[in-house]
């Protein structure tokens, strides 16, 4: 599909929006405009009437925050891209974010290419945050079709900013997740991450590879990565890398940086859950010695290391250990409006903790309202929230006028590709 050059609406009123100064481009700002609470109240206050105002009001802020992506300034840019994420991580933009799809993905190809440090990370971020809203299909397609050679050159390149490195190995997974559509791709992709986190298992001689913190990090966020795609491979696929991985992966709980000691745990007990759901009786031949260190660090006193680091990985891997030992899983609730989900397993909490990490706050407005998240959690069509419901959990009535929007249009949206199917088989 060709790409939309942008068009200032009719009227000429968008067209006559200034970019940013580098004064109202400062992070604070552009989050506050970003949010809604100024127009919530007055919605509250003068009905259906002040809510379209409202709405009015919001787009026309955020189609400032797209113009402002291409400004001259860097530190308008940035800002611009960080009120585009605040607004895409609260809110539901679907009908408004389809339309500009192109012209967003042509920002952030924009920022990722020339941007540096901060804005390349916020670039993709961005990324992940426009694929979460489109959700899978050809849309979210045709954004990491143009986005993924980038991601993957920023990637590889040694020379690349760390910070942008860091950002792009994590939201390269999410959006593979989201808007891969072919499972070879994603083993690739996965190879990709491979090639960097494999450098911190140990040297020939035994010994922990010398690594800077800021690298650890990086091979850290490429574990994470591929542990969350982990979750979508094939049965064959499994099996390959339980024979290539799991035996080398506990070498990376040596590790002194902690945030590597506790991914790689949590990749362990993801990747033996993985592997008892292909086969019950699945054996690992170093099994005893695994689970003597699963235990020396959930019981770690070592005196050179961080109270709080100490006190973190002892709970993590308490969990792992019983992951390991017994198959068993810590459950936890979480609850968004009138409903609750059960993170049942290390799939789910590795899926969960993903997203969660793009929308941050967000997250329980987007499990009551964003279609893709509800079918990848398995929560159902969203649910319409009435005006007692409303008052119950305090939210205004714009709030509540976008929940029930984007619930209608996802409702209409369902039917509609049912209505497809139907007509699909009664064509043979």
């Amino acid at each position: 599909m060709p790409r939309n050059k942008k068009k200032n609406s009719k009227g000429g009123q968008h067209g006559a929006v200034q970019p940013f100064s580098d004064e109202d481009a400062s992070i604070e700002t552009l989050s506050h405009c970003s949010s809604i609470s100024d127009v919530t109240s007055v919605a509250d206050e003068g009905g259906e009437a002040s809510e379209d105002t409202a709405l009015e009001d919001f787009q026309y802020k955020l189609k400032g925050f797209i113009d402002s992506t291409v400004d001259k300034s860097a530190k308008t840019r940035q800002g611009a891209l960080d009120g585009l994420k605040t607004a895409m991580a609260t809110r539901i933009l679907y009908e408004f974010i389809s339309e500009r799809r192109m012209t967003i993905t042509d920002s952030i190809e924009r920022c990722l290419k020339k941007g540096k440090g901060e804005e390349q990370r916020a670039a993709a971020s961005l990324a992940c945050l426009l694929c979460i809203q489109l959700g899978s299909g050809i849309e979210s397609e045709e954004v990491f079709k143009t986005l993924k050679p980038i991601f993957k050159n920023i990637l590889a390149d040694g020379s690349a900013n760390m910070q942008a490195r860091q950002a792009v190995a994590t939201s390269l997974g999410l959006c593979t997740l989201v808007a891969e559509d072919d499972i070879l791709d994603v083993q690739a992709t996965m190879e990709c991450f491979e090639n960097l986190f494999t450098r911190a298992y140990l040297k020939g001689d035994g010994t922990c590879p010398s690594i800077s913190p800021q690298t650890s990090q990086l091979y850290v966020n490429a574990l994470l990565s591929w542990a969350l795609l982990l979750t979508i491979c094939s049965a064959n696929q499994l099996k390959d890398v339980l024979k290539k991985h799991l035996p080398r992966l506990p070498q990376l709980l040596q590790s002194d940086d902690v945030n590597m000691r506790i991914a790689a745990g949590e990749t362990i007990a993801l990747l033996f859950e993985l592997a008892r759901d292909i086969d019950s009786e699945f054996e690992f031949v170093e099994w005893d010695e695994l689970c003597d260190k699963l235990n020396a660090l959930a019981t770690d006193c070592n005196k050179h290391r961080a109270k709080t680091d100490k006190r973190k990985q002892r709970s993590v891997f308490r969990d792992v250990l019983k992951a390991v030992e017994e198959g068993d899983f810590q459950s936890e609730t979480i609850r968004f409006g009138t409903e609750r989900m059960t993170i049942d397993s290390w799939v789910r909490k590795r899926t969960y903790d993903t997203f969660r990490e793009f929308v941050g706050s967000g997250m329980n407005y987007h499990l009551q309202a964003n279609e893709f998240i509800r079918d990848v959690f398995e929560l159902g069509p969203p649910i319409l929230v009435d005006s007692a419901t409303m008052k119950a959990m305090k939210i205004s009535r714009f709030e509540r006028h976008l929940h029930n929007s984007a619930a209608f249009k996802a409702r209409t949206k369902a039917r509609n590709k049912f209505r497809d199917k139907r007509v699909d088989v009664g064509e043979f």
